[in-house]
């Protein structure tokens, strides 16, 4: 029953019992040059014959041959292993070493469970083993079985030290005899395998595993051949990260970031993972999802890890927390190493970011932890008020030069520098000789909203500051002189836009400007308007907005319009309202600013019919 249970219900896809029975050729190719390295008597035994693993297809007669020139099994062994399902010979051979004292590496040995033989018959009508241990005098058997549940061994000749299976395939599975079928399976899980593996006597595994070796070791050229190969992709890498830990989890890494622009589809969310889990060179998940977070799809590359708790069939990583440990610690590293080439390679990474800064905005949006969305916002950049245009500024730097007293980070969101520099919402900070971070992307404002604070400062849009400051709007403050004039204009505006504006007063915090619209929270309302506009008529956008229209005292228009009330009501009145839509435009709360073309005509009619 188990036999069934591993070959008909235990691996989602056929194609795996190539891996597994590479896996354990590997592994006897493994034991034999452990043997030979600590045994004097089992390295004169087995001579100095090559450790190689073979592969023949036979289409015609449905053959496919999978040889090894490994340790090979006595007749205890292959009953032992072969007939004992979920018996491991692999892990009894670490278990037997455990106690002694030895400097080799063992690894490099991938055997765990001792159910990989048994997927061979899936495809299989019958299997026969040919083994002959490296051992002195050792017989050479034949271990033969249906799958049925019952084996033969009997006596072989002419067998070489080493194993040898013979798969003798079903008819719906002729295509595990066809050699380049083989070779593309042997491509995509044992491409790394540490022994030379041929088929049909041509070299298949030709590139080496170089998250394996020492980083200096390793050519650039090699960097870009290995890169296009497991990426599959054209282009070079920018940056690599090299990476190997044994604490918390033993991990070995090597990660490429990109250095063409991301395609569409990567940038979106269902995109799926460029990093390939392995686990001891054997690939366990191709464009594994969850051992990097959602935002870093871009990285391509290898994980290596011996530590990752993996179900029986090796398919699959067991929900564990070791998984996220994982992906925390590979995340961390990422970060770190990304603000390390900041600082060492500031015009690469610049322009890394303007391709790849998307990803890093959405890390802080998706994060819960706000230490991490500190880390990443490191790596954030943005143009300021008090850089060149086309100069990056960090949030570190930025930290560096605060005013004295200042502990807010301030920022707009504007389309463009021009527009950014003659905001009304910037004329009062501007005028302080406060530096402002420029946010040109609409998602900008959100992300910042999500990181909510760097270190002990928190990020501060500029219209929720000019809001908040209660002392620009005192009497004692605005240095007027016809204050009964302006306090009836107050009021009679507060009539004209009746549900519109939630209130009407007066600032000193305007130059140039006649006036502008705050709300509570400016960045969410337009993430809101965006979402939503469609969905509300304007009454219900004036109710939810509860927009708050301030006014310049002392700007010219602001002064003409205490007279036009008095003696040109309906001018005042659409002045008024131009004014009031104008400034709601400029907040970006309406989007579309076509909505001002026929009121401005209307007015414009309306200020010419003297002339």
């Amino acid at each position: 029953m188990l036999l069934q249970i591993v070959a008909k219900s235990l691996y989602s896809d056929k194609e795996v019992f190539v891996r597994e029975l590479i896996s354990n050729a590997s592994d006897a190719l493994e034991k034999l040059r452990y043997l030979r390295l600590s045994n004097n008597e089992a390295a004169q035994v087995s001579g100095d014959r090559s450790l190689e693993i073979h592969i023949g297809t036979d289409k015609q007669n449905r053959i496919l041959t999978i040889q090894d020139t490994g340790v090979g099994m006595t007749r205890e062994e292959l009953i032992s292993n072969l007939g004992t399902i979920a018996r491991s010979g692999s892990k009894a051979f670490l278990e037997k070493l455990k106690g002694e004292q030895n400097s080799n590496d063992t690894s490099k040995i991938i055997g765990q469970f001792g159910v990989g033989f048994y997927s061979a018959f899936m495809v299989a009508d019958r299997v026969d083993v040919f083994t002959k241990s490296y051992l002195k005098d050792a017989e050479g058997l034949c271990w033969s079985s249906d799958g049925s549940g019952v084996y033969e061994i009997s006596n072989a000749d002419g067998v070489q030290p080493g194993t040898k299976i013979v798969i003798h395939l079903k008819p719906d599975s002729r295509e595990f005899s066809d050699e380049d079928t083989i070779n593309r399976i042997i491509n995509k899980y044992s491409n790394f395998v540490g022994s030379p593996i041929f088929v049909n006597g041509k070299r298949a595994n030709t590139i080496q595993p170089l998250w394996m070796l020492e980083p200096k070791d390793i050519t650039p050229l090699q960097h870009a051949e290995f890169y296009r190969f497991i990426g599959n992709c054209f282009d070079s890498p920018r940056f690599i990260l090299h990476y190997s830990t044994d604490v918390p989890l033993s991990i070995k890494a090597l990660l490429y970031f990109p250095e063409e622009k991301p395609a569409m589809f990567d940038v979106a969310r269902d995109a799926t993972s460029g990093v390939s889990l392995y686990s001891r060179k054997i690939l366990i998940k191709s464009k594994a999802d969850n051992i990097l977070p959602k935002w870093l799809r871009f990285v391509k590359g290898v994980v290596d890890s011996e530590d990752i708790p993996l179900n029986l069939s090796r398919e699959l990583l067991q929900n564990s927390t070791l998984i996220g440990k994982l992906r925390n610690v590979l995340t961390a590293r990422i970060v770190k190493f990304l603000h390390e080439r900041s600082a060492k390679q500031p015009e690469e990474y610049n322009e890394f970011y303007k391709a790849y800064g998307f990803f890093l905005k959405e890390g802080i949006v998706t994060s819960n932890d706000q230490s991490e969305k500190e880390d990443i916002g490191k790596l954030l950049r943005f143009e300021s008020s008090a850089a060149v245009p086309g100069e990056l500024v960090s949030l570190p730097q930025y930290c560096s030069r605060l005013a004295k007293d200042q502990k807010d980070i301030y920022y707009l969101s504007a389309p463009s520098r021009t527009l950014a520099e003659q905001s009304p919402y910037y004329e009062y900070l501007k005028k302080r000789n406060i530096e402002v971070l420029f946010c040109y992307e609409p998602y900008d404002e959100l992300v910042l909203m999500h990181l909510r604070q760097y270190k002990s400062n928190f990020l501060t849009s500029v219209e929720k500051d000019m809001r908040d400051d209660r002392e620009a709007n005192k009497l004692e403050n605005l240095g007027i002189i016809n204050k009964d004039e302006l306090d009836n204009l107050v009021n009679y505006m507060k009539k004209v836009l009746n549900k519109k504006a939630y209130d009407v007063k007066m600032t000193n915090r305007l130059e140039s400007h006649p006036c502008v619209v705050t709300v509570q929270d400016m960045a969410s309302a337009r993430n809101f308007i965006r979402m939503q506009s469609h969905q509300m008529n304007e009454e219900m956008r004036y109710s939810i907005l509860q927009p708050h229209f301030e006014i310049n005292p002392n700007h010219p228009l602001i002064k003409k319009l205490c007279k036009l009330t008095t003696t040109e009501t309906e001018l005042a009145d659409r002045l008024i309202q131009q004014l009031f839509t104008g400034a709601m435009v400029g907040a970006g709360l309406i989007e579309d600013p076509r909505i001002l073309l026929t009121p401005m005509n209307e007015l414009l009619t309306l200020a010419l019919q003297k002339y």
